[in-house]
């Protein structure tokens, strides 16, 4: 399966391909526990298979890549061109909204003021 291949099926097909790839993962894991997998790398190319489903799911979230709507719209390049510059803004966004949850760090306590606190 090729991501190429992915990115042009529509959500509801991917999510179908997901569910398959990961109960032949758990089946695949299954059998190796027993010891009836001949082949133990085809559990690495079924997780490879879902991480590159789960990609192509995380695009579409962000607006990186074009949905399979958004190519076929009579638009065309306008679309995509909106697409990819939604994307660069959305994680400017993100970035931004980072910074300010991220918690600030406390100050750490140095051995010289416990020695300080000792003196006194």
């Amino acid at each position: 399966m090729r991501v190429d291949e992915l990115r042009v099926l529509e959500a509801d097909e991917l999510g179908v391909r997901m569910r398959t790839a990961r109960r032949e993962l758990y089946e695949l894991r299954f059998k190796h526990a027993v010891g009836q997998l001949d082949n133990s790398s085809q559990i690495k190319k079924v997780r490879h298979d879902i991480a590159r489903i789960m990609t192509v799911l995380r695009e579409r979230d962000f607006g990186i890549q074009p949905t399979v709507e958004e190519v076929a719209s009579p638009l065309g390049g306008e679309v995509a061109a909106k697409a990819a510059g939604g994307a660069a803004t959305a994680v400017a966004e993100q970035e931004e909204t980072m910074e300010e949850e991220a918690p600030k760090a406390k100050p750490k306590r140095g051995r010289g003021k416990k020695k300080e606190e000792a003196a006194e």
